[in-house]
């Protein structure tokens, strides 16, 4: 039961994590990368922050801090600005493709590293799920921009931190917990992306912010960055590396549908069949175990 919790938790992180999508379209012309990163995560430590504090977690020994706040910059720095300088270069479908590369990528990483064992039934589950977001961005897949190659690279390179930070985090998260390892995490890459935007001069295009532009911040800074974030820790807590990994797949599926809804994208059959087969190779991974 624990580890299903897991899985629901990053179900859930990812599904945020797509919706803030829709979220981020609405800053992104006014607002650059080392900004937009710095207000997300900084408005997420913030949250955190008190709840840590107040809460009886421990927070990381000292002996762990190195390797917290390394991941923090891994995670909560390199992590966005590498996705998004792909997107500046691939299109939304494409990117979203690679980023699904996750999952391969965490479980591959894991068994080399002798911390979660391949089975057949985890791969057939990751490669199905792959197969219900290629599935899912069909109708966008053909239109790719000059170049887009470099993008797409860009977009493997952003998945491969995700996945390291998904592996080494696991036994720091559960030596400390999830609230405070998130809090010292997010806090150290929130504050590398505040300098980098206030030396580029980044906060100056606020000026130009309107009320949609404020509460989309809103969004990305609570539900994409607090709980996102402290679910995702959370689910790593209790379940494998690949199985969270795994739930990645939800997020363009989650970032089309919220698309139909708030911009009135179309809503195409491929989509709603690419999520039912998302969900199919989750619940093949997570089935019939035992043992992470």
């Amino acid at each position: 039961m624990g580890e299903l919790w897991g899985v629901g938790a990053a179900m859930l992180s990812s599904a945020l994590g797509g919706a803030a999508v829709g979220a981020t379209r609405y800053v992104a012309g006014v607002l650059d990368p080392l900004a937009l990163g710095s207000f997300r995560f900084g408005v997420g430590v913030l949250l955190l922050a008190p709840l840590a504090w107040r809460g009886t977690a421990p927070w990381p020994a000292r002996r762990d801090w190195p390797a917290t706040l390394g991941l923090g910059l891994l995670f909560f720095a390199l992590f966005p600005l590498l996705f998004n300088a792909a997107l500046r270069y691939t299109s939304a479908a494409r990117g979203a493709l690679a980023l699904s590369a996750l999952p391969v990528l965490t479980m591959a990483v894991a068994a080399l590293l002798g911390v979660e064992r391949l089975t057949p039934r985890k791969t057939a589950g990751v490669l199905l799920a792959m197969g219900g977001v290629a599935l899912a961005l069909l109708t966008g897949l053909s239109k790719a921009p000059a170049n887009a190659w470099r993008g797409d690279l860009l977009m493997l390179g952003a998945a491969l931190c995700m996945a390291l930070y998904s592996i080494w985090s696991r036994p720091l998260i559960r030596r400390s917990g999830a609230l405070t390892f998130t809090t010292l995490a997010m806090a150290a890459g929130a504050l590398t992306l505040l300098v980098g935007a206030a030396a580029n001069g980044s906060f100056a295009q606020v000026a130009q912010f309107g009320r949609p532009q404020w509460l989309a911040i809103a969004y990305l800074g609570v539900c994409g960055g607090a709980i996102g974030f402290y679910l995702w820790s959370f689910a790593l807590q209790h379940s494998t590396p690949t199985l969270v990994a795994l739930s990645v797949t939800v997020n363009p599926v989650t970032a089309g549908l919220v698309g139909a809804w708030v911009l009135d994208e179309p809503l195409t059959w491929n989509l709603v069949a690419g999520l039912a087969t998302v969900l199919a190779g989750i619940a093949l991974a997570t089935g019939g175990r035992r043992t992470g």
